[in-house]
């Protein structure tokens, strides 16, 4: 709860810096002692208006992450990494699709989304095992086994994975192919050479910010 508080926040305090931002361009550009009048008349002062600009980008940068973070947009596809405002880099992606899964023998559904909100990378693993879970087989058309060792699959998930809960993983992909598009059950998928470099400098609990 604290979290989506903070984003909504975060949100707001961007829409208002962004707004005021335009209006101290707007106000800059304006010329002609008339137009500068009407403004001190009405208290509408341009150095009133920078110094809130200012504060305001004061309380954003102590809202953002200290060192590097993540920043994963789900309708663009792209993985940002980021420090303070600056992007170091960007990657293509992919993120959930969006698609609705139900159990024809049950009343279980499940809706393929990459959760958006704040989260942090737990753990990291080389040469990730995937442990299928029920929607997997349910997917194919095939029983959901009982037996534990039939859910393992290897060599799905690239080289190296990020896991950020509840099942969820920045992780490599076979289908390269299909970078850029939202085809996932939920998780993001990077490609190979992106996915190493990310390995190499991302540390375990970096913040991850999904939208």
């Amino acid at each position: 709860m604290v979290k989506k508080i903070i984003i909504i926040t975060l949100s707001v305090i961007v829409f208002i810096f962004l707004t005021l931002e335009a209006v101290g361009f707007y106000l800059s550009k304006r010329g002609g002692a008339d137009e500068m009048s009407e403004d001190a008349a009405n208290g509408k002062s341009p150095n009133d208006l920078q110094a809130k600009i200012v504060n305001l980008k004061k309380r954003i940068a102590h809202l953002s992450p200290k060192g590097p973070y993540l920043v994963i947009d789900t309708a663009k596809n792209r993985l940002y990494v980021r420090k303070g405002e600056e992007i170091i880099k960007e990657v293509i992606v992919s993120t959930g699709s969006g698609s609705i899964l139900k159990d024809p023998k049950g009343n279980r559904q499940w809706v393929f989304d990459t959760p958006r909100g704040e989260h942090s990378i737990q753990s990291k693993t080389s040469n990730p095992v995937w442990t299928k879970p029920d929607w997997a087989f349910i997917e194919e058309g095939e029983d959901v086994p009982k037996s534990f060792k039939d859910r393992v699959e290897e060599g799905v998930l690239g080289d190296y994975a990020f896991h950020l809960g509840d099942g969820y993983m920045i992780h490599g992909t076979l289908y390269t192919r299909l970078l850029g598009r939202n085809v996932t059950h939920g998780c993001v998928r990077v490609g190979d050479k992106d996915l190493k470099e990310l390995n190499d400098t991302i540390p375990a609990g970096t913040k991850v910010i999904i939208f």
